[in-house]
C-alpha cells in the first residue's frame, strides 16, 4: 500500500477478485484496437449501472494493474482515449515507452524532493 493512497492501493478484497475481477477480464479481452477503447470512468460507470458494488475509478485502476501484473488480458495498454489491446508491436512499443517516460518523471520528482529535504535537514 502507498502512503495516502490506502483505499486505493490496499490488495484486492475477495469480492474484487472474485466477482468484479472475471467480469473486466471478460469485457476487456474483446476490446481490441484503440477504436474499442474504453475509459476508466466508463468502466466504472458500467459496473454501478449493472448494480456492483464498491467500485470506484481508483478501485477499477487497481484491477487493472491487476490484470497487467498478472498476463490476464495480454497487451492491455491505455491511451487518453482509454483501455485496449494492442493491435500490433508497435503499438505496444510506443506504450512501453510512455512507461519508460513516466517512470523517468517520477523518478527526476523523488530526487529533487530527496536534496530538498537534505536541505532541510541541513538548515
Amino acid at each position: 500500500m502507498l502512503n495516502g493512497f490506502e483505499t486505493q492501493t490496499e490488495p484486492l478484497t475477495n469480492y474484487e477478485r472474485l466477482v468484479l475481477l472475471p467480469i473486466v477480464v471478460t469485457g476487456l479481452k474483446i476490446r481490441v484496437g484503440e477504436h474499442c477503447a474504453i475509459t476508466n470512468k466508463s468502466m466504472t460507470m458500467t459496473l454501478h449501472n449493472k448494480g456492483y458494488r464498491f467500485v470506484s475509478d481508483g478501485r477499477t485502476r487497481k484491477l487493472i494493474n491487476h490484470i497487467r501484473r498478472h498476463g490476464l488480458v495480454k497487451r492491455l495498454i491505455a491511451t487518453s482515449k482509454g483501455y485496449y489491446v494492442a493491435k500490433t508491436p508497435t503499438e505496444l512499443e510506443t506504450y512501453i515507452d510512455t512507461l519508460k517516460g513516466r517512470e523517468s518523471a517520477i523518478r527526476e520528482v523523488r530526487m529533487c524532493m530527496e536534496e530538498q529535504l537534505k536541505e532541510w535537514t541541513n538548515e
